[in-house]
């Protein structure tokens, strides 16, 4: 049948202020829509009547089954940017969307998918953008109701397009983004989980802060499926916003401090629950965790919460669940020089477990330091960033453990209201206590603050995200161009630009298929720079010069557990020239202390795809704990990750 739109199309001024064109409501007359289902009375015609008081329906009787699919040709191509829905205005929540995935096309016979996801259940108007495409129609797949029901409704709908030149494909080498992930939450802090799902949060609201409220809002986002699910977590009694994050030797997440500054909150992926730890000796917010080499947790700075200064170190043990002060790790060496004062010079510290109990200090201050963890600990200094200043909210990144290279970029002297840089260096760690090296590299070629670092397999890192000016809550000079290092020329390529600007609280993770989630931003309640949603970056290695995706190996086998310094068989379904080891991913307020890259040494056997890889013995080098396993071909193209367990 031929009913009216379901969905409206919102372009961005971001995007249209990036290709020179004009946003201008288009002339619907002779546009057509096909849907599967609505109800006498409530004709999908009701959602473009100008009157919020009236709405589309699906058919009450029989019972509608889902998904509902809707089709919209416009008749001609325009260049899409976005979909955005006004659910019913009536106080009613029966039919709001909840699942759902959004597709274009340029003949209704080959489809993109642009965006999957979950929408909040309220009364809200749900926006999705994305990068945009050439399309003439588009599809829309209502796959649950929000509420648990067998139906769908709308409000009033409109259509907004961009008139713009003609449209030209982004370059596959320079990477794609493919889709955006709704969430329904605003996250400010992710983590990988043993399964491959994403763990997600906000704070005590979905999409605002404020105060110790005692519950936090999350949600499990599955990459395979692109579904979220929503819960509040109120057993532990902690607001989790603004917290230290590390994953500990068996896979859970070990959440600090934040808006309930002195409560420790555990997440066991076997399980699916959230229990309560023992609570940290000072309270903090702001401040960095780090798992280290004995499956403790150490924990310093963070005065944005439970008080200004005094911050040193202290350590969780996981075993007994206690946390105990270290005397003799100090925050003072590590403070920069914030005209904030101490509320902002001990926050987000760039920290790096290593050999023999220790762990390095890489910024954000210029300082650098080492920390021995072990009984009443010591800190000794290591030297400054060669000529780079305090760097907060800049990022750092290990992407050759067993050589002891990390990778720091960007960041600004002041954690607000100041420039941020574009400088980069390279550090190289020695023995516990030895000042390192430290190397200029090439600058990036955008300056950034609260962006976000992520290692890849083949070693190189993406850093996307942030803004030249640095400013919480604003999307204002926000940098859209990613960029990509490599480490054997120590330059910069730009990538293709994102459809939505990611700055403060923004998050970024490599997920198992070797693409990259970039997402979240705002959590500012009712202001306009509130990111419900992610985008999926695809790096160059998995696409071949047209834009389609590349063959690329399969891990065939592999053992799920791995012994430290031991040799274990890889059979792979094609050659491949090189085997990586990538710690998973915690992420928030730019800092990601889980990750890390292990290069692998391996030799092939004689006959067929089979690999003996041998596994470095420092666990202070490689963390126990869960690590995606990687095998790369010829060309550079990863497999799919094994997810794999690093024993002790």
């Amino acid at each position: 049948m031929t009913v009216a739109p379901f969905f409206y199309l919102l372009s961005l001024l971001s995007l249209l202020q990036r290709v020179g064109s004009a946003s201008v409501p288009l002339d619907r007359t002779g546009w057509e829509a096909t849907a599967d289902s609505f109800h006498a009375g409530n004709e999908p015609a009701k959602a473009i009547d100008g009157n919020e008081g009236t709405f589309w329906h699906s058919e009450y009787a029989p019972d509608n089954p889902l998904p509902n699919t809707i089709t919209i040709d416009m008749k001609g191509n325009y260049i899409v940017n976005g979909v955005s829905i006004q659910p019913r205005q009536d106080g009613s929540g029966n039919g709001r969307i909840g699942q759902h995935i959004i597709e274009t096309s340029v003949d209704n016979s080959n489809w993109n998918r642009v965006a999957v996801g979950a929408y909040v259940n309220d009364a809200t108007t749900k926006k999705t953008s994305f990068v945009a495409r050439q399309a003439r129609y588009v599809r829309v797949t209502a796959v649950t109701e929000a509420q648990g029901a067998n139906n769908h409704s709308a409000a009033e709908v409109n259509l907004i397009d961009t008139i713009a030149p003609a449209y030209t494909a982004p370059n596959p080498s320079k990477g794609l983004w493919i889709n955006t992930v709704d969430f329904p939450i605003v996250p400010a802090a992710a983590a990988v989980l043993p399964n491959g799902k994403i763990l997600l949060w906000s704070a005590y609201k979905l999409d605002d802060f404020g105060g110790g409220n005692g519950f936090t809002q999350t949600a499990i986002y599955d990459p395979a499926t692109g579904t979220s699910t929503q819960r509040t977590i109120s057993n532990t009694q902690h607001d989790m916003f603004c917290p230290g994050i590390s994953m500990d030797f068996n896979g859970r997440i070990i959440v600090t401090g934040g808006n309930n500054a002195e409560k420790t909150s555990i997440y066991n992926p076997d399980t699916d629950a959230w229990i309560t730890a023992a609570n940290m000796r000072i309270p903090r917010g702001y401040q960095s965790t780090t798992t280290t080499w004995d499956g403790k947790i150490f924990n310093i700075g963070g005065s944005w919460s439970g008080g200004n200064g005094g911050k040193n170190g202290e350590i969780y043990d996981v075993s007994a669940n206690t946390w105990s002060l270290i005397q003799n790790a100090l925050v003072s060496p590590m403070l920069t020089n914030d005209r904030g004062g101490v509320y902002r010079a001990d926050n987000h510290a760039w920290l790096f477990a290593w050999k023999n109990g220790s762990v390095f200090q890489a910024g954000p201050s210029k300082a650098m330091n080492w920390y021995n963890t072990v009984g009443a600990g010591s800190t000794t200094g290591a030297g400054t960033r060669a000529n780079d200043g305090d760097a907060m909210n800049g990022n750092a990144i290990m992407y050759d453990a067993p050589a002891g290279k990390i990778l720091t970029a960007g960041g600004a002297a002041n954690y607000q209201t100041d420039q941020a840089r574009n400088n980069a260096y390279v550090i190289t760690l020695n023995n516990p206590g030895q000042t390192p090296t430290v190397t200029q590299t090439a600058p990036m070629g955008f300056a950034r603050g609260f962006a976000n670092g992520v290692v890849l397999p083949d070693g190189t890192v993406f850093v996307t995200g942030g803004q030249s000016w640095v400013e919480p809550f604003s999307d204002a000079t926000a940098v859209q161009t990613p960029e990509l290092w490599v480490p054997s020329t120590g330059q910069w390529t730009q990538m293709n630009p994102m459809a939505i600007p990611r700055t403060y609280h923004s998050v970024a993770l490599l997920l198992p298929d070797a693409t990259v989630l970039n997402g979240g931003g705002g959590l500012c309640g009712n202001c306009g720079t509130n990111h419900w949603d992610g985008e999926i970056f695809v790096p160059p290695y998995l696409l071949n010069a047209d834009g389609s995706r590349r063959a690329r190996p399969g891990i065939s086998q592999a053992p799920g557990s791995l012994k430290l310094g031991g040799t274990f068989s890889v059979t792979t379904d094609r050659a491949v020239t090189a085997f990586s080891l990538v710690r998973l991913g915690t992420a928030t307020h730019t800092v990601n202390t889980d990750q890390r890259r292990v290069p692998l040494t391996f030799t092939k056997a004689t006959t067929g795809n089979v690999y003996s890889v041998t596994l470095p013995g420092d666990a202070g080098v490689v963390l126990p704990g869960y690590w995606y396993l990687f095998a790369m071909d010829g060309s550079g193209t990863p497999s799919p990750a094994k997810i794999v367990k690093v024993l002790q």
